[in-house]
């Protein structure tokens, strides 16, 4: 059994780890409780009834938080020409095509976002085995695959975020930092519901978002009330 440092074992104490919380409320024992050292993410887990065993119940996409992730992502693009200056104006932090393939084939994965224009994804598809694990294959659902490189770039150093369910029918998603105020936090958290209420599938039945958990990097999970996720 996995032993469990000192802090997480106060911060179990400190509330009522089965009462269903206010949105608010959570977000605030959250930080309360937070006695890491470094500045901890804040992450929520929605649990939706969802079955992703079928396609037409299967959900990812993106989205811009209000006041971003409070992470700086490093971003490699795939582009040739015009797109790839343009991509260099807006900031991404690797450009190019034929060469960062050749450096990522010699096990180089420097950057957190891989950003491609759709002329550029015969080449890249064959960088599927070893992107596609890590997550970093680019995505036209999550805008990662386009023509306009520069908005593509400025979204995600903005705090653009991606959400899929898992096999679950489980969304991790980051919403942040303690350091956050209350309200920073709260309106990241709204938009990501809302999205996700948006995203609900037709073929879904039955209560749609079944359970919510919001926790930091170091601290236990603490429950909102899902009838009253936003």
């Amino acid at each position: 059994m996995a032993k469990v440092g000192k802090n997480y074992q106060e911060a179990v104490k400190a509330f009522d780890r089965a009462a269903l919380h206010e949105p608010m409320e959570a977000l605030a024992v959250v930080k309360k409780i937070a006695k890491a050292k470094f500045d901890e993410t804040v992450e929520v887990a929605f649990k939706l009834g969802i079955d992703t065993r079928h396609a037409d119940q299967q959900i990812r996409g993106a989205l811009v938080l209000p006041h971003g992730t409070g992470k700086t992502r490093s971003v490699l693009v795939f582009a040739k020409g015009d797109k790839a200056k343009e991509a260099e104006a807006v900031g991404a932090d690797f450009v190019g095509a034929e060469d960062m393939i050749a450096k990522i084939e010699q096990g180089w994965f420097g950057f957190d976002v891989v950003v491609a224009t759709p002329d550029m994804m015969g080449m890249v598809g064959k960088l599927g085995r070893v992107l596609g694990p890590k997550g970093l294959m680019p995505n036209p659902k999550t805008g990662t695959v386009t023509f306009d490189v520069a908005k593509a770039v400025k979204e995600i150093k903005a705090g653009k975020i991606e959400y899929r369910a898992d096999k679950a029918g489980i969304i991790h998603a980051p919403i942040g930092k303690v350091s956050f105020s209350e309200e920073q936090l709260y309106q990241n958290y709204k938009v990501l519901v809302e999205t996700l209420v948006k995203a609900k599938p037709a073929a879904a039945k039955g209560q749609y978002i079944r359970s919510v958990t919001v926790s930091s990097t170091m601290g236990p999970g603490v429950r909102i009330n899902p009838v009253k996720a936003n």
